[in-house]
């Protein structure tokens, strides 16, 4: 309306009769231009109508902007400073096409079948040594080294659950199948569905399993809920965490039944059936080779010793390192990396963890053949380096300082609450 009366002339101007032809292109919008070619001044009048269609239209764009803007501004806002909604989305992207660039993901078949047989034989030939030694000290330790194979195939379980094997999915289900239910004596399906659920909520103190596991505490929260001889466990949790990582395998024996006994699960009935076997023929050939005495003997150390094994793998992969809830949830990327520790490469060390000390790189890339992982490494360096996201990577004893000293932390508003 402004360039509607520059259009027009001054009041000196005016004449009774005169009449002042305005410009058509005035900018008034999409608004259709049906005022005549001529606009008598003397009888000035605006339309109230349309005055009040334009102000309304005007008003309504303004408020779509604005609103735009605003969710805008709060989406920036809730990411980490830098960080637009399309870097989300491309970071995985692109760091995904780097490791399929270099031929990362590709299956390595002949790797993993060199890996189950040699597993076997060593598990087969491990029992047969057991049954046929008589001294008490050969039996003890025949049974330590096959708690220790029990661990490696707990990562042949592992391998196979995450299907990195082959591309097949059944072959994947098989292997895990034989290695879980009739080897090892635990539920697969309970494994792969508690497992999936850690990798996709790593340390988050809502959702994730491992978090939430019955004699350690991870959050003051947990801490502070315990009651009786639970709260004085806590307490000092510190100097009980080691032996109590001697019933991990007891616990997921029984975790694993009690899963399948209430919960569905795709092979449901041949998992009852397989752990039915082998309890049958573990705890029957104990007692034929071995005798009553000497197989309680062997069935407490081997449990023992892979329980202890596995969890010396897997407890210092997350523990200790940030955690997340609902209102601190980050993007994919970052909540993998950022969880997560890794132990410094070499080759004893990536046999001893199953290259699961490079958790980091497994963790963003789940179905990457284990062979492949140190390869990934650099890159995923690489990567993190370039977006400013904090990579940490430590030594084996390293690893241990920072998850005692984390357990020691959870557990002091107990001591302190005591002393005062």
């Amino acid at each position: 309306m402004a360039e509607l009366a520059d259009a027009s002339v001054s009041k000196t101007d005016v004449r009774k009769d005169v009449r002042v032809r305005l410009p058509l292109s005035a900018p008034l919008g999409d608004v259709p231009h049906f005022w005549p070619s001529v606009w008598p001044i003397r009888p000035f009048q605006l339309d109230i109508a349309l005055v009040l269609w334009l102000l309304l239209r005007l008003w309504t764009q303004a408020a779509l902007q604005v609103t735009v803007r605003v969710v805008s501004l709060i989406a920036d806002v809730s990411r980490p400073s830098g960080e637009t909604a399309e870097n989300v989305q491309r970071d995985y992207a692109v760091l995904k096409r780097r490791i399929n660039d270099a031929g990362l993901m590709d299956k390595r078949p002949v790797f993993y079948a060199f890996s189950i047989t040699t597993n076997l034989a060593l598990f087969f030939g491990c029992l047969a040594i057991l049954f046929l030694v008589k001294q008490i000290w050969a039996q003890a330790l025949t049974a330590v080294l096959l708690g220790l194979i029990s661990g490696q195939l707990g990562f042949q379980l592992h391998d196979s659950g995450h299907r990195q094997m082959f591309a097949s999915n059944w072959k994947n289900a098989l292997v895990g199948l034989i290695t879980a239910d009739a080897l090892l004596g635990m539920s697969y399906g309970w494994w792969v569905q508690k497992h999936n659920r850690h990798h996709g909520n790593p340390n988050d103190v809502d959702l994730d399993p491992d978090i939430d596991v019955g004699a350690i505490v991870y959050t003051h929260e947990q801490a502070m809920a315990r009651r009786g001889a639970g709260r004085l466990l806590a307490m000092y949790q510190v100097y009980f965490f080691f032996p109590l990582t001697t019933f991990l395998a007891w616990s997921m024996h029984v975790v694993g039944a009690t899963y399948l006994i209430k919960e569905d699960s795709r092979y449901r009935r041949l998992e009852f059936g397989m752990l039915a076997a082998h309890a049958v023929i573990y705890l029957g050939a104990m007692l034929f080779f071995l005798g009553p005495w000497s197989a309680l003997m062997v069935v407490v150390i081997h449990k023992a010793v892979g329980g202890a094994y596995l969890a010396s793998v897997f407890a210092p992969n997350h523990k200790g390192m940030p955690q997340t809830d609902s209102s601190t949830r980050l993007d994919f990327v970052r909540t993998q990396v950022l969880t997560a520790r890794n132990i410094y490469g070499h080759p004893l060390t990536d046999f001893w963890y199953g290259a699961l000390n490079y958790q980091i790189e497994h963790h963003l890339f789940p179905g990457m053949p284990r062979i492949n992982v140190k390869r990934a490494q650099p890159i995923v360096k690489q990567f993190c380096a370039e977006r400013g996201i904090a990579y940490h990577e430590t030594s084996f004893l390293q690893s241990y300082v920072e998850l005692l000293g984390f357990l020691n932390e959870v557990g002091e508003p107990l001591r302190a609450a005591k002393v005062s």
